[in-house]
C-alpha cells in the first residue's frame, strides 16, 4: 500500500515545488479547452400566449460539449483578466404537459464573457483561482421546434441577454516551461426571452432561467 502511494506523493510534491514563475504581471496565457455546457432553460414567465400552451408546460435546454479557447492577461502575479471564445448549440424541449416536445431547434450561443480572477498559491506551484464578471449571451440561427411549428409558429428568436458569471478553477503546471493543466467551472446567471412568430405576428413569448453550468478542462500555454 505504501509503495503504491509513493509515486503519487512524489508527483504532488514535484508540482508544488517552486521553480520558474508560473505567472507574473504582463504574462498572457492561452487555453485550449473541451467544455461541457449544461443549461437549465426552465420557463420563469409567459408574456404572450396566442397558441394555447397547456397548463403545466415547462422547458429544458439540452446539454452539449464544445471546444473553447480562453485568453488571459495577468495584471499582477495574482490578478488576471480572462475572456473566452466558443459557440455551443442547444435545443429546448418541453417538460410537464409538453414532455418530449421540441420548442426550439439548433439555437447557437456565443457566451461573451470577461472575468476578473484572483489566483491563490505560489509561483511555480498549483494555482487555484476564483473569478467573477459580466457575460453577454448572443443567440444565432435559432429555429422553432417541430412542436411549435405544428402549433403555427414560423419563426423563433431568442433575445440576446446581459448576465453575470461566477468562476472557480485550478491551473497545475506541467514542468517549468509555461505549460499547465487547467480545470475550470463557471456558473452563469441570465434570463433571456424566447419569442415565436406566425408570419409577422408574435404568438408566444416566454422568459427562461438559462443559468448554465460550464465545465472545462484542457491545456494552458503561458507567453
Amino acid at each position: 500500500m505504501k509503495t503504491r502511494t509513493l509515486p503519487l506523493i512524489a508527483l504532488v510534491g514535484a508540482l508544488a515545488l517552486p521553480g520558474q514563475a508560473f505567472a507574473k504581471a504582463g504574462d498572457v496565457q492561452f487555453k485550449l479547452l473541451a467544455t461541457y455546457v449544461a443549461p437549465d432553460g426552465k420557463i420563469s414567465d409567459v408574456k404572450t400566449d396566442l397558441i394555447g400552451l397547456p397548463a403545466g408546460t415547462q422547458a429544458k435546454a439540452d446539454d452539449n460539449v464544445t471546444p473553447t479557447v480562453a485568453i488571459e492577461y495577468f495584471v499582477s502575479d495574482a490578478i488576471s483578466l480572462e475572456t473566452i471564445a466558443g459557440v455551443t448549440q442547444h435545443d429546448v424541449d418541453g417538460r410537464g404537459a409538453l414532455d418530449g416536445a421540441t420548442l426550439v431547434s439548433d439555437a447557437k450561443i456565443v457566451p461573451a464573457t470577461l472575468t476578473l480572477k484572483y489566483h491563490f498559491g505560489k509561483d511555480g506551484g498549483v494555482r487555484p483561482y476564483v473569478g467573477v464578471g459580466p457575460s453577454y449571451f448572443i443567440f444565432i440561427d435559432e429555429k422553432p421546434g417541430a412542436t411549435t411549428r405544428a402549433l403555427g409558429a414560423t419563426r423563433q428568436k431568442m433575445g440576446d441577454k446581459l448576465g453575470a458569471a461566477l468562476q472557480a478553477g485550478i491551473d497545475i503546471p506541467l514542468g517549468g516551461k509555461g505549460l499547465a493543466l487547467s480545470i475550470d467551472a463557471k456558473r452563469y446567471f441570465l434570463r433571456p426571452t424566447a419569442t415565436w412568430y406566425a408570419g409577422g405576428t408574435e404568438v408566444l413569448k416566454t422568459r427562461h432561467r438559462l443559468d448554465p453550468w460550464v465545465i472545462s478542462t484542457g491545456v494552458a500555454f503561458r507567453f
